[in-house]
C-alpha cells in the first residue's frame, strides 16, 4: 500500500520555496503510482494503480501535456515550473482524493498552465490569483462540452483550494468556478433537440440492429450485437456486462401463475448493491439468446484460462503441439504453430518484439522452448487468474473473455493467450471509429445512415434511451434508479430525455379515465360530448416543465397572469410518481409553512399589510397540502395526473385581469 505523506508548509517562507517543498516531497517521499515512479518523465504509466473495468488489457497512463497540443500525436509537455508541480500535484492528490477519471484532473491542470503563460509570460504557480483562474475557466468552457466543463471546472476549483491552503501562492486566492451545471429542464429549441440525437441511438441504428443480430455468424459481429441485445433490455453501463460471471442467468418459477421470471446477476458499477437484475418478459428470449450466442463463442477461451490457472508458469499448447513441450529449441514454423500467426516472418519479428534471442543452426532460425514459455506466460491479462476482484470471478468464470486478437479483423487469433473483451472493441464494433475508416457491424452488412453517413453508436446510448423509455412510460422514478442500477434518484435527470410532444400526449391519455385524473380536467372529460383524443388536443394544446409539474397554458392565447404563482394557477398539471417534482413539493410546503407562521405573528403584533400576507401564505399552504395528500393517498395510482381547482379569490383575480388584458372596465 501506498505511504501517504501530508504535506505542511512553513508559514515563514514565501510561496516560491514552499512550491520547490512541495515538488521534492512528491518526488522523493510519496510512493502513491509506486516507489520506482519515473517522476521527471512527461508520460507516467499507472496500469496497475488505477483499476478500470472494461478496458481489457489497454494501458492506462497519465500524459502531462500542454493544452493546445493536448490532441496532437506527439503533444508538447508543460513548461517548468508548472510541470513538476503538475505531477506533484496529481500524485499527492491521487494518494488524498483518488479518481478514476484521471482526465479530468489533468485537463484542470493544463488549462491553468495555458492560462498563467497567457497572462504572466511563464508557467509559475506561484502567480495564481483570480483572474488567471477566471481565465483557465474560459479556456475549459471553450474547449469541452457543458457536462465535461461543469466537471472539469470542480476539478479546477479543488486545485485553486489547494493552492491556497499550502501557500503556493503569492496572494491568497479564494476562488468558486463560475462554470455552471448544465441543465436538464430544457426541453425545447435547438439545445434540446441536438442533446437528445446526442445522447440517444438513432432510429437507423435500432432497425439495424436487429437485422445484424440474426445474420451475425463472425466472433466479432456476434459478440458486439449480442451485447447490444442485452443493452436493449435493460439500462445497464458497459463495464458491468462485460465483467458479468458465465453463469449469470437466474429463473424464478412463480408458485402461483406457474411463470417463470429470468433475470440477470448484476455488480453495479458506482455504487448500488450486487443484484438480480430481472429481465422484461418481451425481451427475455432475446437475452437468452445472446448470452447463449456468447457463451459458445468464448468457451474456448474460458478453457484455456482454466488451463493456466491449473498450470502456472507454463505455456498452453493445443493438443496437436503438446509434443512441442519436451523440445529445447522450436523452429520458426513450430513457433507460428503455438502462437497460430502465418504471415511469413512474423514469428521472427514476434521473437524480436519479445526480446527473445534467437539461435541459428544449419542456416535456420531457432527460439528456445523455455524463452517462449516465458514470454507467452508474461502475456496473461492484468490481474490474472482474477477478472473482477471486487466479485472474486476469475477469467475462466467470466461470460467475457476471449482469444488474444479474436475480435480483431487486423490480426490473427492467438491459439496459446487470452484477453479480456474491452469497451472499445464494443465501442468499435458499433461504429466508434467508422469516421477514421474503420469498419462495424454496420458497415459490414450493408447498413448507413438515410443520409449515406456510417451508422454509430455509443452503449451508454441504450442506457439513456431505455431510461427515456421508462420516463415517457411512467414508471416511478425510484424504479428507474433502482432498474438502473443507482444509488441516488437525483441522477435520473441527466437520461431523461422525454419530448415536450410526449409529454404532452401522457397527459392527453390520461384525460377522462376516472382512475389516473383528479381535478377540473377529469370533470371536463365527462361534459364534453366530442370524441376523447379530439378534447385533451384542445385542452392541452402544449406543456412544459415547471420546478412542481408541467404548465398546459396556451401562449398562443394570452401571456402566463401568474407568473412565479404556479400553485395557485389551474394550468399547472402534477405527475404522481416523479419523485424530484415531490420533493420540491414537500419542500416549499415545509417552507410555506414557516412563512405562514411569521405572517400570523407579524398580524399579532398589528403589521400593516400582514394581514395580507396571511391570507395568502394560508392559501398556498392549503393548496399544496391538498396536492401533498392525493401524492400520499395509496388509492391514487402511479402516473396519475392531478389538478387543482383555482382557489376563488385566485379566479376572481384571474376574471378581472383577463376583463382588463380584454380592453373591458371592471
Amino acid at each position: 500500500m501506498a505511504e501517504l505523506i501530508l504535506f505542511r508548509p512553513k508559514a515563514e517562507r514565501d510561496a516560491a520555496s514552499n512550491l520547490q517543498g512541495f515538488i521534492d516531497s512528491c518526488r522523493n517521499d510519496l510512493t502513491i503510482f509506486g516507489a520506482d515512479l519515473p517522476f521527471d518523465e512527461s508520460t507516467w504509466d499507472v496500469t496497475d494503480w488505477v483499476e478500470l473495468k472494461g478496458h481489457g488489457s489497454k494501458r492506462h497512463r497519465l500524459v502531462f501535456s500542454n493544452l493546445a497540443t493536448v490532441n496532437d500525436k506527439n503533444p508538447m509537455p508543460m513548461m517548468e515550473p508548472f510541470l513538476s508541480f503538475a505531477k506533484g500535484f496529481f500524485r499527492y492528490m491521487q494518494g488524498y482524493r483518488p479518481t478514476k477519471i484521471t482526465g479530468f484532473r489533468l485537463a484542470a491542470l493544463r488549462a491553468l498552465e495555458a492560462a498563467l503563460s497567457e497572462m504572466t509570460g511563464e508557467s509559475n504557480p506561484v502567480s495564481t490569483d483570480a483572474s488567471v483562474l477566471n481565465r483557465a475557466a474560459q479556456l475549459i468552457a471553450e474547449r469541452y462540452s457543458e457536462a465535461a466543463a461543469y466537471r472539469i471546472g470542480g476539478q479546477l476549483e479543488m486545485l485553486a483550494a489547494f493552492m491556497s491552503e499550502h501557500k503556493l501562492t503569492m496572494v491568497p486566492v479564494n476562488w468558486h468556478s463560475q462554470i455552471k451545471r448544465p441543465s436538464d429542464a430544457v426541453r425545447v429549441g435547438k439545445e434540446f433537440d441536438e442533446r437528445r440525437k446526442e445522447k440517444m441511438p438513432s432510429q437507423a441504428a435500432l432497425d439495424a440492429l436487429p437485422q445484424v443480430y440474426r445474420m451475425a455468424t463472425e466472433p466479432v459481429d456476434v459478440i458486439v450485437s449480442s451485447v447490444a441485445a442485452i443493452l436493449c433490455a435493460s439500462p445497464d453501463r458497459i463495464s458491468e456486462v462485460l465483467t458479468l460471471p458465465v453463469d449469470c442467468e437466474v429463473r424464478q418459477k412463480n408458485t402461483k401463475t406457474g411463470e417463470e421470471a429470468y433475470g440477470l446477476r448484476w455488480w453495479p458499477a458506482k455504487g448500488a448493491d450486487p443484484m438480480i437484475k430481472w429481465v422484461v418478459p418481451s425481451m427475455a428470449s432475446v437475452v437468452q439468446e445472446a448470452i447463449g450466442k456468447i457463451r459458445k463463442v468464448t468457451d474456448e477461451a474460458r478453457r484455456i484460462a482454466k488451463w493456466y490457472e491449473d498450470h502456472p508458469g507454463k505455456i498452453y499448447l493445443s493438443g496437436d503441439f503438446e509434443y512441442l513441450r519436451g523440445q529445447e529449441l522450436l523452429s520458426m514454423q513450430e513457433l507460428e504453430d503455438i502462437l497460430s500467426i502465418s504471415s511469413k516472418g512474423s514469428a521472427n519479428a514476434w521473437c524480436k518484439t519479445n526480446r527473445i534471442v534467437v539461435v541459428k543452426k544449419e542456416s535456420r532460425i531457432f527460439a528456445r522452448f523455455a524463452d517462449v514459455e516465458n514470454a507467452v506466460v508474461r502475456m496473461l491479462p492484468k490481474g490474472f487468474p482474477l477478472l473482477n476482484k471486487e466479485a472474486g470471478c476469475k477469467y475462466s468464470e467470466a461470460l467475457f473473455v476471449v482469444r488474444l486478437h479474436e475480435l480483431g479483423a487486423q490480426r490473427g487469433t492467438y491459439n496459446c493467450m487470452i484477453e479480456p473483451i474491452s469497451i472499445n472493441q464494443i465501442n468499435n464494433g458499433l461504429g466508434g471509429r467508422a469516421a477514421h475508416g474503420f469498419s462495424s457491424v454496420f458497415s459490414r452488412f450493408g447498413f448507413v445512415d438515410p443520409d449515406g453517413e456510417p451508422i454509430k453508436v455509443s452503449t451508454h446510448q441504450f442506457r439513456h434511451y431505455l431510461n427515456t423509455l421508462a420516463q415517457s412510460g411512467g414508471l416511478s422514478q425510484l424504479d428507474i434508479a433502482k432498474w438502473s442500477g443507482r444509488k441516488d434518484i437525483r441522477q435520473n435527470a441527466v437520461y431523461d430525455h422525454v419530448t415536450p410532444g410526449q409529454m404532452v400526449q401522457k397527459i392527453r391519455d390520461a384525460i377522462g379515465e376516472d382512475s389516473t385524473v383528479f381535478g377540473p380536467l377529469a370533470e371536463l372529460a365527462k361534459k364534453t360530448l366530442i370524441p376523447r383524443d379530439e378534447f385533451a388536443r384542445l385542452v392541452v394544446p402544449t406543456a412544459h416543465t415547471t420546478e412542481l409539474g408541467y404548465c398546459v397554458h396556451d401562449y398562443t392565447m394570452s401571456p402566463c397572469l401568474q407568473d412565479r404563482d404556479c400553485i395557485h394557477c389551474s394550468d399547472l398539471i402534477c405527475v404522481k410518481g416523479d419523485e424530484a417534482k415531490e420533493r420540491q413539493l414537500r419542500l416549499q410546503l415545509e417552507e410555506a409553512r414557516g412563512l405562514l407562521q411569521r405572517a400570523e405573528e407579524a398580524t399579532k403584533d398589528g403589521y400593516y399589510g400582514s394581514d395580507r400576507w396571511l391570507v395568502h401564505h394560508s392559501s398556498i399552504v392549503e393548496r399544496l397540502s391538498q396536492l401533498c395528500s392525493i401524492m400520499d393517498d395509496p388509492k391514487v395510482p402511479i402516473g396519475s395526473v392531478i389538478q387543482l381547482s383555482p382557489p376563488k379569490a385566485a379566479a376572481q383575480q384571474v376574471s378581472m385581469q383577463r376583463k382588463l388584458v380584454g380592453g373591458e372596465s371592471a
